[in-house]
């Protein structure tokens, strides 16, 4: 089995992640599509801050926050794929339906691409805790700037991906 060149990074948020409380209840990283259509590294982690996860739908309370989870996801991008203009690494978030599927169209987490675990764990609290809200068009109403710092290895997972993306898009 190959090694990802993002698997530590996401390996270290999903510790983050754990020791805040916040463990996934899923995770999983890929290089989705090499040598298709589209060219990008990617991780997805859903967490269930209302602990209905595993509840059947008519067993969730009314008004229960995050019925069905909540999805963060990371891409990073090797600029070659039409229709997709930046390069490289992007922090999402979205509410799950019922299905596993996103709820509404991913929003712009507000954080470094390369965010360190920390930062990543700051922000899901604020998604939970709805002090930042998804609006449409992929935006949030977070007028905050930037949460956290970048992580500390950054410049190194930045030449891993970039090493990767020259030879997927060679």
């Amino acid at each position: 089995m190959r090694t990802l060149p993002h698997a530590a990074y996401i390996e270290a948020v999903i510790a983050a992640l754990t020791e805040a409380e916040l463990a996934p209840t899923e995770h999983w990283m890929d290089d989705g599509e090499t040598k298709g259509v589209y060219r990008h590294l990617n991780a997805v982690i859903s967490l269930d801050p209302s602990k209905t996860y595993d509840l059947d739908d008519e067993d969730v309370p009314s008004g229960t926050p995050w019925r069905h989870g909540l999805i963060l996801s990371w891409e990073w991008h090797t600029g070659a794929e039409d229709g997709w203009p930046d390069k490289g690494p992007l922090w999402e978030f979205a509410a799950l339906k019922s299905d596993g599927s996103c709820q509404y169209p991913p929003v712009t987490l507000p954080v470094h691409g390369y965010a360190s675990p920390a930062a990543i764990v700051e922000a899901a609290r604020a998604v939970i805790d709805h002090r930042i809200k998804a609006r449409p068009g992929g935006m949030s109403d977070w007028d905050g700037g930037i949460i956290g710092n970048s992580w500390d290895r950054a410049d190194e997972l930045d030449a891993a991906c970039e090493a990767w993306g020259a030879k997927e898009t060679a």
